[in-house]
């Protein structure tokens, strides 16, 4: 009990010093207008985090679309990319586990609102397993669960949750909920989005099974280095990348919240620093918050 103590106390003055450094760090960043496509080819926004708008086989998609300015005493330091209102009707939301940075409920209730308000209809959702009772209330018009392996045939699109190396509770006793990635595949294009998730064989097995083009990987929150077990760091990153055979990287799960105490602009100069040494360096693209990308 009293080793407990000592290691819940420390936890709680590492966070305390997060929470304060956030709270004096200006903000920063870009918000803009999305560039929409009309040919069903695959274009991806950041959003910032871990949140994308994926337009792909004619279909509007986010991804664990978070726009919060702050996550409860937590400050964000970089503006979402995108505004709600500028996005168009959103066909399918992913949401990728329960925890508050990736499932953030006034986000996803706004969204459906917006897309109720273009469309009268609401957009669909799926989550992960056991992971329904915290979106029921948010006015989504269908919602899925998946299980590992399990695939979806959504109007055309195919989405396949897939293994990760996390967790999925959302406060401390819920922890029947189950966590994943995606991966969407249209008639021509494929994305594999990981979610939170530290380094694991899978990552060759998903490359080898769903063969994604384009790969979103996590590249923040490993410091300290027990943060690991549940996160990749840059190098990490790099080296599931190369495992999965996709075409491009795009880094995620970083400069938005400051989750760990790796200096803000660190995961970026290592992701580069990676890459050059495993001379993938022209297969990797950075994108700024709001900047849409085609592939």
């Amino acid at each position: 009990m009293v080793v407990l103590s000592r290691t819940l106390r420390k936890r709680a003055r590492s966070f305390t010093r997060l929470i304060r450094h956030s709270a004096v760090t200006p903000r920063t960043g870009e918000t803009r207008k999305p560039v929409l496509t009309e040919n069903g080819e695959l274009a991806l926004t950041f959003i910032g985090h871990s949140s994308f708008f994926l337009q792909t086989g004619g279909k509007a998609v986010l991804l664990d679309p978070n726009f919060a300015g702050w996550l409860f005493v937590l400050k964000r330091l970089r503006h979402p990319g995108l505004r709600i209102q500028d996005l168009p009707a959103i066909d399918l939301v992913l949401v990728t586990h329960a925890h508050f940075d990736h499932l953030h409920r006034p986000s996803l209730r706004a969204v459906a609102q917006h897309t109720e308000r273009l469309r009268g209809a609401a957009p669909s959702i799926i989550l992960p397993h056991n992971v329904t009772d915290l979106v029921a209330d948010l006015g989504f018009r269908e919602i899925i669960e998946l299980r590992w392996w399990e695939t979806c045939d959504f109007d055309g699109l195919k989405i396949t949750h897939v293994p990760s190396r996390h967790w999925g509770a959302r406060i401390i006793k819920d922890d029947h909920r189950a966590y994943g990635g995606y991966v969407v595949r249209s008639q021509h294009d494929s994305l594999y989005h990981a979610g939170d998730t530290a380094y694991f064989e899978g990552f060759r097995e998903i490359g080898r099974r769903l063969h994604p083009k384009l790969a979103l990987l996590p590249i923040g929150a490993y410091n300290p280095p027990a943060f690991r077990a549940n996160h990749t760091s840059p190098e990490d990153a790099v080296r599931a990348f190369v495992e999965l055979g996709a075409r491009w990287m795009v880094p995620m799960h970083y400069g938005s919240f400051r989750l760990s105490h790796e200096p803000m602009d660190e995961p970026l100069k290592l992701l580069a620093k990676e890459a050059r040494r495993a001379g993938i360096q022209d297969r990797v693209l950075v994108l700024p918050e709001g900047v849409t990308a085609f592939f």
